[in-house]
């Protein structure tokens, strides 16, 4: 009896150090992938980049729909509404000739760029994109999140979603849903 008790025992430890073992080498691999991760991303990103009021907008390079290349980075200085939408969102249709109004009116003399990103991952295919486009007569970049990486970044769950991005690259405001020509007025007239 005592035999098999301290074979029972034997193996319960066997078992349990593979299992710590197994554990630890998960736990040894992920930090090694974050670190990497960690790397790259803090030689990309400045400390305080994030996606909430006062933090530095994450940078992004996307393709428009007219086929040029458009970087947030490029538009330091400058006032950035950052928008996610879709062509199926009825709210997004309810807010576009509100922004196409604003960004005819007043952007230029207010230093302002609408960057309207279509999360083309989840819309119904470029040629409704275009359509949607040329049915709104809509003058601003429309970038695409075709992968929707993007989307997931800035966090655009529920549309349309904007961001008030400042001179300085810096988040000011969150809006989510549909604004009106007179919300941008308002939200643009307090960024620096």
């Amino acid at each position: 009896m005592k035999k098999k008790i301290v074979g029972l025992l034997i193996v319960g430890c066997l078992v349990a150090i593979a299992t710590i073992s197994f554990v630890k080498d998960n736990i040894d691999e992920k930090d090694a992938f974050a670190g990497e991760q960690m790397g790259t991303d803090l030689a990309m990103n400045p400390a305080n980049e994030g996606i909430g009021k006062g933090d530095t907008a994450p940078n992004f390079t996307l393709t428009t729909l007219d086929g040029e290349e458009v970087t947030l980075a490029d538009y330091r200085g400058k006032k950035v509404v950052l928008n996610f939408w879709a062509t199926w969102c009825p709210p997004c249709k309810a807010e576009m000739p509100h922004m196409q109004n604003y960004y005819e009116d007043m952007a230029e003399q207010e230093n302002v760029e609408i960057l309207a990103v279509n999360l083309t991952s989840s819309d119904v295919g470029l040629d409704k994109v275009k359509a949607f486009q040329e049915d709104y007569a809509l003058s601003f970049p429309i970038p695409l999140d075709e992968e929707g990486i993007l989307g997931e970044t800035y966090q655009a769950i529920t549309i349309p979603t904007t961001y008030m991005i400042d001179t300085t690259g810096t988040i000011q405001n969150k809006i989510v849903g549909p604004m009106d020509e007179q919300m941008l007025i308002e939200y643009v007239s307090n960024l620096k």
